[in-house]
Formats: structure tokens, sequence, C-alpha cells
């Protein structure tokens, strides 16, 4: 931010365990050989800078954010997860869904659970974490008013006007993620590069990535994958695929970016930790969407067509984007060494992007946005949390690293 200052000083306790025993005396003849170097080590020299109000408008972002996710995910949980007592609002499942998704993997009920879990988690965490500096959390429950599924297996008795902060059933889904990371190209290097969608179709109508009554799973036996299941039911266990995605790479990006405008230490240490998982959650969803297979269905409720192919034969962009022409492969999970900083020091494999341009948190609330996350099927608008969520996003962005 342009001007920033502390709103509480942290503390931290002396490392006690120097004081006595073993380690004590260890440290006494340490100190006649390294005195500088000893006494640093025993006086609170790890004190953390002050929390900012920059830390906590960046805090307090990333738990709303948190919240959104963990939204969405609790639908593709009560749907297509592994149910038990451990993520709450589990009904059952559905088992034509759920056996439509293990097309991609057998695993993926496990993995959707797991994820549902870890986004769960994140929001309360971070929520605890800033009431316990004496700020308020930031809470989303006033925006609950979007429709549930009416499919078997999702909660009928969720919580709020409608219940749900977002909407599954009407995506817009960019999926150029999957060549911004197979590519040699950095978005933060190079603002004009333009990356292939890998499912062109996606970014172009919109979609339900989640059944949105027993219509939509109408045909479908659980019981022998993949051939009784309906092209439709595919269709739609296929672009939750690639939403699931979608929505953990803008995690994958957003944490770093943000990171490097965290003044106190601890602090920073929550981002670097919460942020990995993104990226193991990102990994993981981009390996299983590539399994979908080759089929073309409209739905005619949304009046759009999709059309996925198999990516483990698909060629993509050779100029600018890759010399070998393999920036849609669906195998290639790894990130592609790309420039990074100055072109002198040759490409490096990466997380991009990570500026506040192209990753941070007023591009996450925008990606969200254009998503249709937030879309109303009723006022054919959003229910008004984007104005919230994008002042939150601002104030994060606004925050500067102070020494």
């Amino acid at each position: 931010m342009k001007k920033s200052s502390s709103v509480f000083q942290n503390k931290t306790n002396r490392r006690s365990f120097l004081k006595s025993g073993t380690v004590a005396g260890a440290a006494t003849l340490g100190a006649g050989l390294l005195p500088a170097r000893v006494s640093a080590f025993e006086r609170d020299d790890d004190d953390r800078a002050p929390i900012t109000k920059g830390d906590i408008a960046i805090l307090k972002f990333l738990q709303a954010l948190e919240q959104v996710e963990a939204d969405l995910w609790i639908q593709y949980s009560e749907l297509g997860g592994t149910q038990d007592n451990e993520v709450s609002g589990v009904n059952g499942g559905n088992p034509a869904y759920t056996a439509a998704l293990t097309i991609l993997d057998g695993d993926m009920p496990q993995y959707i659970h797991d994820n549902t879990d870890d986004e769960i988690s994140h929001a309360a965490f971070l929520g605890k974490y800033l009431e316990s500096k004496g700020e308020s959390a930031v809470s989303l429950e006033a925006f609950r008013h979007l429709p549930t599924s009416k499919a078997a297996g999702a909660n009928q008795n969720f919580k709020g006007d409608g219940g749900r902060l977002t909407n599954l059933t009407q995506l817009t889904i960019d999926t150029s993620f999957w060549t911004r990371y197979r590519s040699i190209t950095n978005p933060d290097f190079d603002p004009k590069a333009v990356f292939q969608q890998a499912v062109p179709s996606l970014n172009g109508g919109r979609f339900t990535a989640i059944p949105r009554s027993d219509a939509d799973t109408a045909g479908s036996d659980p019981s022998n994958p993949p051939t009784s299941i309906t092209d439709k039911l595919k269709a739609i266990a296929f672009t939750a695929g690639f939403h699931f995605a979608f929505i953990e790479q803008g995690g994958t990006s957003l944490y770093p970016t943000l990171a490097q405008h965290v003044s106190n230490l601890e602090v920073l240490r929550i981002l670097l930790s919460i942020g990995p998982s993104e990226t193991m959650h990102f990994q993981t969803w981009q390996d299983k969407a590539g399994n979908a297979t080759p089929l073309t269905v409209t739905d005619p409720v949304n009046n759009s067509t999709v059309t996925f192919v198999d990516l483990h034969v698909a060629q993509g962009e050779t100029n600018p984007e890759s010399l070998n022409g393999d920036t849609l492969q669906a195998n290639l999970i790894m990130p592609e060494p790309t420039h990074f900083l100055n072109p002198k020091f040759g490409p490096v494999a990466i997380i991009r992007p990570t500026s506040i341009k192209n990753g941070g948190a007023v591009a996450s609330v925008v990606s969200f946005e254009q998503d249709g996350l937030f879309f109303d099927p009723n006022t054919k608008k959003d229910t008004g949390i984007v104005d919230v969520l994008m002042r939150l996003a601002e104030e994060a962005d606004e925050a500067r690293r102070q020494f």
C-alpha cells in the first residue's frame, strides 16, 4: 500500500532450550570460539517484523477466496467424492456421476474428497488466524443465494437462501492454463503471448460440471463405466475435470504472487505453506483431465456444445509456444522451462504467472467471475459477491512489503 503501518506486534519466545542441559553447555563452549555468532543466535534476532495492514489485507482476501473454493468443492464432493464423515455435508454421493468421473481416473472420488477437505481447512485456518490477531474474519454467508443441484446425493438442506456461493451448472472454462505450463513462453515475460485452449469449446459457452437433476444421469449405469455411462454424463464429468484444474491453477499462482508483498515472517510462512498444496492439487487435476475421451455433446439446457479430443496424441503450437509442437500433449504435466526475469539467465521451470497483473488477487476474482461461478440464473447477473471480493482483492494487491 502507499502507506502501511503496524497494527500489532508479534512476540516470539526465546529459544529456551539453549539455557539448560547439555545443549546449554555446548552453547557456552561455542561462545568462546564464535562469540558473535552464538550471541546473535541467543538474542531474539528471529523476532518478526510487525504484521502490517497490507499483511491483513492479503490474509483477508485469501480467507474469502478459500471460502469460495470450499463451497464449490463441497458441491463436487457431495456428488462425486468419497463419502465419509470427514467432509461435512456428504449425503451418499451420486453413483452415476462418480462412475463417470472414474473414467478420468479410478481414484477421482478420493482426490475430490481430499481437495475439499484441504480447502475447508484453508478457509478455517485463515479465519482463526485473523481472529487470533484481533481482526475480524471475512464472512460471505450473506451471498448464499445460488441454487443447489437437485440430483441424488446433493445436500438439499444446505444452509442459506438457496444455499450456495457458487454455480457449477453454467461455467465458461478458460483452459489456456494447459498450454501455458507446456509452453516455453512466460506470460509475465511476454504479455502479448496467447496460449492455446486445451478444450476451446469450454471457453465459448456455458456448461454444467455437475448433474443438475436426475435427468442428467438418466440412462447411465454406474456398474460398468465407461461403456455404461451416457455421453451426456461423460461430458459433464470431463467438464468437471478441466474445471478442477482451472480452479487450482489460480491458487498455484496467487500464493507466490502475494507472498512477494508480505512483511511479517509468520504471515509469509503461512502463504509459503498453503501455496504449495494448491500446486499439488493443480498437477493432480491436469493429469486426470488429460484422460478425457473423444466426444461431442450438445446440452439443450445451456444451448452449448462441447467437444473433447484425445490429448495424448494432440499437437499444439510450435511458434512461439513450443519447439516440439507438444503444448497440448496430455502427459506433459511438469512445467516446461521458460524465460524468467532476464533471458540471459536461460530458461527455468517455474510457477507462472507470479505478477500482480496476471496472477494477483484482482486477476483471480476476474477469472472466477468470467468462469461463471457467481452467475445467478434467476437474475442473470452475479449475487453481489464480486463487489465484495473485488474490494478485498484491490486492498490485497496494493499491499507492499515493509522493511
